[in-house]
C-alpha cells in the first residue's frame, strides 16, 4: 500500500511532476505532496541510457560531445514559456548555464556586423556591474532609512520632541543650551509622555504613565507589523537568509524577493525593531538588498531570462546587506561566501566586493547615527592583551558554543510546536502575547528598556573620563592630577555592582525572550540579540577580571604585566568577544564573522582573541549538533538544500536509493514518432510526472531524450492556436526528421526542440556519496540510474535528502517542504 501511495504521489522516477499537477497553492504546501519536487529534469525516466555496462559506476552526459546544444535547439519561432519553471521547483543549473553559453555566442558572432550590435554587445557585458550597482544604491539607501525610522519610532515610546516631531530624542537635545554633562539626555524640548498627559516629570504616577505608554506604543508597532505581514506580504516575515540559502541553491519561491515583500519588509522592519522585540535588523536586511537585486535584475535580459545569472546577482546583494548592516563591507563578502551562496564563481566575487562597497558609501553618505560611522556600536580599543587573557575568551567561546546549541534546540522545537498546533493559526495573536510579555518585563530594567543596538553600545564601549553610564561608576583615585585617555583599574563603585545585578537579570531576559522571538510573523533577525546575549555575558566576565587584577595584582598570572596603577583589562573588549562568540555559536560562521567583528573595532591585534573565541564556539556547539541556526530552519521547514558542509558517510549504493523499487510499476515513456498529440495529453493528464523520458521505440527502448510536463503541454497551447492543422490526432515527432507519413495524414508536430538531449545518468553500483558530491557540484534535480544500459530507476535530490533524513534516524516525511 505505502509503494502505491508513493506511486501515486508522484515520488516515482517521474515522479516529479506531482507539483506542475498540483491545482492550488495548499496542495504544493501539503506537506507530503512533493514539493521538493528538483525532479523536474529531464533524467526522470531514462530508460535504455548511454551508461556503459557493467559494475563500475559511471557518470555520463547523454549524446554527443554537442549534445548539450540540442537544449538550445529552438523552434523556427521559438515558443514563450519553454524552459521556464515553476513556483516551488528547482532550476536544472546545467541547462541554464548552457544558455548563457549560447546568448554569449549569438552576442559575440553579431557584434561586428554593425555599431547597433557592438553596442548591444557592450551593454550585455557591463549589466553585470550595473545591476550590481543598482543594487548596492538601493540597499544602502533604504539601510539609511531603516535606521532613522527605526531610531524615531524606538524613542516616540518614550516622549517626543515638540520642537521637532521628526527628531528622536539625541537630536532634539544637540541644540539645547540646557543640557548638562550628567544629565545630557536631558532638555526642555524633549516631553515624555507623563510629562504631556498629566504635567508630571517625576514621582510614581510619572513612572506609571510612562510605563502604561511604553506598553501601549510597544504593542501598537506590533500590531501593526504583523497585520500588514499577514494581509500584505506573508513572505515578508521573519529573518529571510534560511529561504535566500534554499533560493540561493536553485529553489523557485516566487514572490519571496518581489517588490511587495520589499516594500512590506522595509516598513514593518522599523515598526518590529521600534516596538522594542527581541530581534535584530541586520539579517532581514539582506532579504531586503536581495529583493532590490532580484527587482534590479529584471531590467536586463542577461539575467531576467536566466534564473543561475539571476542568482549571481542575489550573491553580490547579500553581500550588500551584511555591508550595510554592519559596516562591514570585507565581511559582507565573505559572508556571503561562506554562509548563503551556493555558486560563487570568482566573477561574483569581484561584483559582490563592489556591491558591499557602494552599499557602505550610500550608507555613509546618509549618517544614520550621526557619528560618521555605519554602525551604532563602532568602538575603538586602545590597550593591548595579554596573553593570560586568552583563558577568559576560550570561556566566553564556551558560553557562545553552549548559548548556541540551546538555543537552536529550543527555539526549534518551539516553531515545531507552533506549526503542530492551533497556536500556529494565530500568528497575530501570538505577536501581541511576545510583544506585550516584553514590554511589561522590560521597562523597569534600563537595560532591557534600551533599544538592542544602544545596548550593545554602551556596553562595548570602554569606560573614558566622559562616560557617566553607571558601568564606569569606579571609586576615583585621589591623587589622580589629570585626565587622561587610559585610565587605570580601579576598583569598582556601586553603580558597577548594581549595573552587574541588571545585566544578569537583563541576561535572563533575553535567552528567554529570543527563544520565543525568532520565527515569529514579524520580521525578525538573529544577529543582534545573540551579539547582546554575549556581550553583556562579556561584559560581567570583563568586569570580574578586571577586579580581580586590582585586588590581587601580585599575583603570577598578574605580577608580570599589571602593576599597580596601569590599564590592564578592557571589559568592553570582552563584551566585544562574548558577542562574537554567541553569534558565532548560533550560526557557526568563522571567517565572515571575525572579519566582521574586526571591521566593527577597527583593531587589527584583537583578531587572534576574536579568533579562539570564535573557533572555540563552533567546536563546542558542533559537540551538540553541526547544522547552525538557518540549516535548522531550513531542515524544519523542509526546503530542499543540500548542504555542502555536510558530509555523507553511509556506504549505500545508487540502488538503494532510487525509484521506483524493481517490483513497482513500469515508467510512463513517450515515443519519438508513434504518438499523436491525444495520446500525449491523456498521457499528461492521467500523471503527475514532471516530465516523461523519449524512446526510439516500445521495441528498443533506445532513449532519445527526455521531455518536461510543463514544456509539452505550453508547446501543444502554443502549437494548436500558431499552426494550422495541428488536430488531436496529429503525430508528434520528437526525432530530427519526420517520417514520412500518409498523403491524408494530418499535418504532424516537431517537438525536439524542447527535449533535454543530455540527461545525466550513473550505473546502479554508484556509491551514494559520489552521487550527492555529483548533486552538489552540478546543481541537478535528478539523474537516472542504469544497468548495462537499461534504465532502473531516477534519484532526484528530493530522495537523497529523504535517505539522509532515514540514515540520521529522523522521519523522512519531516524533509517534505512545509
Amino acid at each position: 500500500m505505502e509503494s502505491e501511495q508513493l506511486f501515486h504521489r508522484g515520488y516515482y522516477r517521474n515522479s516529479y511532476n506531482s507539483i506542475t499537477s498540483a491545482s492550488s497553492d495548499e496542495e504544493l504546501l501539503d506537506g507530503a505532496g512533493a514539493i521538493m519536487d528538483f525532479q523536474t529534469s529531464e533524467d526522470d525516466n531514462l530508460l535504455d541510457g548511454d551508461t556503459a555496462a557493467g559494475t563500475h559506476y559511471t557518470m555520463t552526459n547523454g549524446g554527443s560531445i554537442n549534445s548539450s546544444t540540442h537544449l538550445l535547439d529552438l523552434l523556427d519561432e521559438p515558443i514563450p514559456g519553454v524552459g521556464t519553471y515553476d513556483d516551488f521547483h528547482t532550476i536544472d543549473w546545467v541547462r541554464e548555464k548552457c544558455k548563457d553559453r549560447e546568448r554569449h555566442r549569438r552576442i559575440n558572432s553579431k557584434k561586428k556586423e554593425s555599431a547597433w550590435e557592438m553596442t548591444k554587445s557592450l551593454y550585455d557585458a557591463w549589466s553585470g556591474w550595473l545591476v550590481v550597482t543598482l543594487t548596492g544604491l538601493a540597499s544602502g539607501a533604504l539601510a539609511g532609512l531603516i535606521d532613522i525610522a527605526a531610531d524615531w519610532m524606538t524613542d516616540l515610546k518614550e516622549g517626543i520632541c515638540l520642537s521637532a516631531l521628526w527628531y528622536n530624542h539625541e537630536q532634539c537635545c544637540w541644540g539645547s543650551n540646557e543640557t548638562t554633562f550628567e544629565e545630557r539626555d536631558k532638555c526642555p524640548q524633549w516631553k515624555t509622555w507623563a510629562e504631556l498627559i498629566i504635567g508630571q516629570a517625576e514621582g510614581p504616577g510619572s513612572y506609571i504613565m510612562n510605563y502604561i505608554m511604553y506598553i501601549f506604543w510597544a504593542l501598537s508597532f506590533a500590531f501593526l507589523a504583523v497585520s500588514l505581514v499577514k494581509v500584505f506580504a506573508p513572505y515578508a516575515c521573519g529573518s529571510g537568509i534560511p529561504e535566500i540559502k534554499t533560493i540561493l541553491s536553485g529553489f523557485i519561491i516566487r514572490g519571496y524577493l518581489g517588490k511587495w515583500t520589499l516594500m512590506i519588509k522595509t516598513i514593518t522592519l522599523v515598526l518590529a525593531v521600534a516596538s522594542g522585540l527581541s530581534l535584530g535588523k541586520e539579517g532581514p536586511l539582506v532579504h531586503v538588498a536581495c529583493c532590490c537585486g532580484n527587482i534590479f535584475s529584471y531590467l536586463f535580459p542577461k539575467y531576467s531570462t536566466n534564473e543561475a545569472k539571476k542568482r549571481e546577482v542575489l550573491s553580490a546583494a547579500s553581500a550588500a546587506g551584511v555591508s550595510v548592516a554592519f559596516g562591514a563591507p570585507i565581511g559582507g563578502v565573505l559572508f556571503s561566501l561562506e554562509e548563503v551562496s551556493y555558486y560563487f564563481p570568482l566573477k561574483t566575487l569581484w561584483r559582490s566586493f563592489f556591491a558591499a562597497l557602494v552599499a557602505a558609501f550610500v550608507l555613509r553618505s546618509i549618517n544614520p547615527f550621526g557619528n560618521s560611522r555605519l554602525v551604532l556600536f563602532y568602538v575603538e580599543y586602545h590597550t593591548p592583551w595579554y596573553l593570560f587573557e586568552l583563558f577568559p575568551f576560550i570561556l566566553l567561546g564556551v558560553f557562545g558554543g553552549l548559548w548556541g546549541a540551546f538555543f537552536i534546540r529550543a527555539n526549534i522545537a518551539w516553531c515545531r510546536r507552533r506549526k503542530s498546533t492551533k497556536f500556529g493559526k494565530y500568528p497575530v495573536l501570538e505577536v501581541i502575547i511576545v510583544a506585550a510579555i516584553t514590554a511589561v518585563i522590560a521597562f523597569p530594567n534600563p537595560y532591557t528598556r534600551l533599544n538592542t543596538s544602544e545596548l550593545i553600545k554602551e556596553l562595548f564601549t570602554d569606560c573614558g573620563p566622559l562616560e557617566s553610564s553607571s558601568l564606569c561608576d569606579y571609586r576615583n583615585d585621589m591623587n589622580a592630577s589629570k585626565i587622561v585617555d587610559d585610565i587605570p583599574d580601579r576598583p569598582a563603585g556601586v553603580g558597577v555592582y548594581s549595573a552587574i545585578w541588571q545585566l544578569c537579570l537583563a541576561l535572563i531576559f533575553k535567552i528567554i525572550m529570543t527563544v520565543f522571538t525568532f520565527g515569529i510573523k514579524v520580521p525578525s533577525g538573529l544577529f543582534i540579540p545573540s551579539m547582546a546575549i554575549g556581550a553583556i555575558a562579556g561584559r560581567i566576565v570583563g568586569i570580574a577580571v578586571e577586579q580581580l587584577a586590582y585586588y590581587h595584582h601580585d599575583w603570577f598570572i598578574f605580577k608580570e604585566w599589571c602593576e599597580v596603577g596601569a590599564d590592564c583589562i578592557t571589559p568592553g573588549l570582552y563584551a566585544m568577544v562574548g558577542a562574537a562568540a554567541c553569534l558565532g555559536g548560533v550560526t557557526r560562521m568563522t571567517v565572515s564573522l571575525v572579519v566582521i567583528v574586526f571591521e566593527l573595532t577597527g583593531g587589527l591585534e584583537y583578531i587572534v582573541p576574536l579568533m579562539a573565541a570564535v573557533m572555540t564556539s563552533k567546536w563546542v556547539g558542533d559537540a551538540f549538533g553541526r547544522e547552525g541556526i538557518y540549516e535548522a530552519h531550513i531542515r524544519l521547514n523542509g526546503y530542499p538544500f543540500l548542504d555542502a558542509k555536510e558530509e555523507f558517510t553511509h556506504t549505500t549504493l545508487a540502488a538503494d536509493v532510487m525509484r521506483p523499487r524493481r517490483s513497482d510499476p513500469p515508467l510512463a515513456v513517450l515515443t519519438q514518432d508513434n504518438m499523436t498529440v491525444d495520446d500525449i495529453e491523456n498521457m499528461i493528464n492521467e500523471t503527475s510526472y514532471n516530465g516523461f523520458p523519449v524512446i526510439m521505440s516500445k521495441e528498443s527502448q533506445r532513449l532519445v531524450g527526455f521531455a518536461l510536463r510543463r514544456d509539452l503541454t505550453i508547446a501543444i497551447e502554443s502549437a494548436r492556436k500558431k499552426q494550422e492543422g495541428i488536430v488531436g490526432s496529429s503525430r508528434v515527432c520528437f526525432a530530427q526528421h519526420t517520417p514520412s507519413l500518409p498523403a491524408e495524414s494530418p499535418r504532424p508536430l516537431k517537438l525536439r526542440s524542447i527535449l533535454d538531449m543530455s540527461p545525466f545518468t550513473v550505473t546502479d553500483h554508484t556509491p551514494m556519496e559520489i552521487v550527492v558530491d555529483i548533486f552538489r557540484k552540478l546543481g541537478l534535480r535528478q539523474c537516472l540510474v542504469t544497468h548495462n544500459g537499461i534504465v532502473l530507476g531516477i534519484i532526484t535530490k528530493k530522495d537523497i535528502l529523504r535517505h539522509m533524513a532515514q540514515t540520521a534516524n529522523q522521519d523522512p516525511a519531516s524533509i517534505m517542504f512545509n
